[in-house]
């Protein structure tokens, strides 16, 4: 994996933060943070880089406004205690041609643990404006218990109403910050884009 050195800036207007949880043991639910910032320093040597994101937990979005309600209430998120959610990098591991793990600290509710995310790189691309980019996804879990979000419902049948493990995916843009300066004021017109 070659990326070129320098420091990017997660573009939050073509990148998304979700996580899928599992409803009734069977069904799937996404939802998605609207609200979030982050950066990835590319080191010379890859295993020397720095990935950090902070995420608005207020921001998430299922779709369902009670259930959005209860994930930012204190059975979950508790956003009013816990605004923000936080990654930082202690570890980048490039395993192939396009691929990778990074593992970092994970901060949920105050509690930090560490979580390894799988990581697929897309590429390098310069958009209209003249500012290159780097594109990767990322995938991990996270044991939600663990983190203080223990409310559930037994069910009937065996089990429980919400899963234990929420799955993350990051699809990520970043824009090298010198080029971002340079375009000046193109954010703007990129962001519409």
């Amino acid at each position: 994996m070659s990326i070129e050195p320098g420091t990017y800036a997660v573009d939050p207007t073509h990148s998304s933060i979700g996580a899928v949880a599992r409803h009734l043991m069977v069904s799937k639910v996404r939802g998605e943070f609207t609200g979030f910032s982050g950066s990835i320093e590319v080191a010379d040597d890859l295993a020397d880089s720095v990935v950090s994101v902070e995420i608005d937990a207020a921001t998430i979005n299922t779709g369902a406004t009670d259930r959005d309600k209860h994930l930012v209430s204190g059975d979950f998120l508790d956003v009013e205690q816990y605004p923000a959610i936080t990654f930082v990098s202690t570890k980048v591991e490039p395993m192939g041609e396009n691929s990778g793990s990074i593992t970092g600290d994970l901060t949920i509710r105050n509690v930090t643990k560490a979580i390894t995310l799988e990581v697929e790189f897309a590429g390098e691309a310069k958009d209209p404006w003249g500012g290159d980019r780097i594109v990767f996804s990322a995938t991990g879990e996270l044991a939600r218990e663990d983190f203080g979000m223990t409310w559930n419902v037994p069910l009937d049948g065996g089990g429980i109403l919400v899963s234990k493990t929420f799955k993350l995916e990051f699809e990520v843009q970043g824009v090298r910050q010198q080029a971002a300066i340079a375009a000046g004021g193109a954010e703007g017109i990129e962001g519409a884009a």
